[in-house]
């Protein structure tokens, strides 16, 4: 099949709308029509990162229709609704089998080689190689890619809203819901209010938090974040955040602190910050460079809880038709954070933005493209011999 798509063509470069060839799923891959993908900063990361290999098709937060389904597919039937997971797992080794699917590490090697699980590509222009990103690459108009990313939502979902859940909106939602396991009545401050932040508070806020407190360097994120469920913000280039937090808290401390910034002098702040037996979960990728300093002193007697989150940890089966079903009662804002709609032509001004310091970054630039899976597709594809 020969599509569309924006390719990464050299470190840095603008993306490049090419022509490429896409090869039939093999046994365990779906293909997919991709009908809306958010872009988001880790593409910016992907795009300036020379460990990248090119060219490449970018793009890890997507939505589509299901085209076609390899023989060995049982999650998903042509003309499901998906979004798409970029950490698909084996549900075998030892983290999968006791459901900590999150630590699974079976698609890492793959993904920094820009293959699929399999360790090939189905990606190809001229019959030279274009690797995958993410298992997925959704800047294009369709995508073969593992049934283990594929999630199924109910048919009343809207695509580009649904874009979204796959990556900020799953991470933020899952490390308030699962990894600080926030309780009802409890306090909570999330640091670092953009795509991930925001949806922390929800989480928060869905999980009845009685104070959610926003913590970010940006008034105007800090405003936002009100809108979201935040109850108190805190400008922490302005304010004593320490003192703040304990004195909206009796002097004690926040229940729960959620770093989304990445940056470690937010997650030793949290620490502080948080009472006796209090929980800090630090969701943000720190800079491997960087260094975090707790205190020593006392530290048996605290009882506080440090945690690293990846991916909130989320479990996509479970948690991906949990907030679409949450969107469609009303209680999960998604409309909100589709900030722009634009065609796939139009990618490289998302990107542009990423360097405009007065843009709102609580959300995503979605590409959409048609959502009408055309028949001949689906019937060229519905029988297909399987590649070995």
């Amino acid at each position: 099949m020969i599509m569309k798509a924006a390719v990464m063509t050299g470190v840095g470069r603008p993306l490049e709308i090419l022509a490429v060839d896409l090869a039939e799923p093999k046994a365990n891959e779906v293909l997919v029509k991709i009908v809306a993908t958010g872009v988001c900063h880790s593409d910016l990361n992907a795009l300036n990162d020379e460990k990248t290999p090119t060219p490449t098709i970018l793009g890890h937060e997507g939505a589509g229709i299901v085209a076609a389904v390899g023989p060995n597919v049982s999650k998903v039937k042509v003309g499901d609704k998906v979004a798409l997971s970029w950490v698909p797992y084996c549900g075998t080794c030892e983290f999968c089998v006791t459901g900590a699917v999150h630590l699974c590490e079976s698609a890492f090697g793959p993904m920094f080689a820009g293959t699929l699980l399999d360790g090939t590509c189905r990606l190809s222009k001229e019959g030279e190689k274009v690797y995958h990103n993410s298992l997925l690459s959704t800047f294009a108009e369709f995508a073969v890619v593992p049934e283990m990313s594929c999630v199924k939502l109910p048919d009343e979902m809207p695509l580009a809203q649904a874009s979204l859940i796959g990556c900020g909106v799953a991470t933020g939602y899952g490390a308030a819901v699962h990894a600080a396991k926030v309780t009802p009545g409890s306090t909570v401050a999330v640091f670092g209010i953009g795509g991930v932040g925001v949806n922390a508070i929800q989480g928060a806020r869905i999980a009845g938090a009685s104070k959610i407190i926003a913590c970010d360097v940006k008034p105007a994120n800090l405003e936002i974040a009100k809108k979201f469920g935040a109850t108190h913000t805190v400008n922490v280039a302005e304010d004593n955040v320490e003192a703040v937090l304990k004195a909206l808290t009796n002097g004690f401390g926040v229940h729960f602190a959620i770093d989304c910034s990445g940056h470690t002098g937010a997650t030793e702040t949290a620490w502080k910050s948080v009472r006796k037996g209090g929980t800090v979960v630090a969701v943000g990728a720190f800079n491997p460079t960087m260094s975090l300093s707790i205190p020593a002193g006392g530290f048996h007697r605290v009882g506080k809880i440090l945690k690293g989150s990846f991916y909130g940890d989320t479990q996509p089966f479970r948690d991906f038709p949990a907030i679409a079903q949450l969107y469609l009662d009303g209680k999960f804002m998604l409309d909100e954070l589709v900030l722009d709609r634009i065609n796939l032509d139009d990618i490289n001004k998302a990107f542009d933005a990423f360097h405009d310091c007065s843009c709102i970054n609580v959300g995503r630039s979605v590409i959409e493209l048609s959502e009408q899976v055309a028949a001949n597709v689906i019937d060229e594809y519905e029988e297909f011999e399987v590649v070995s």
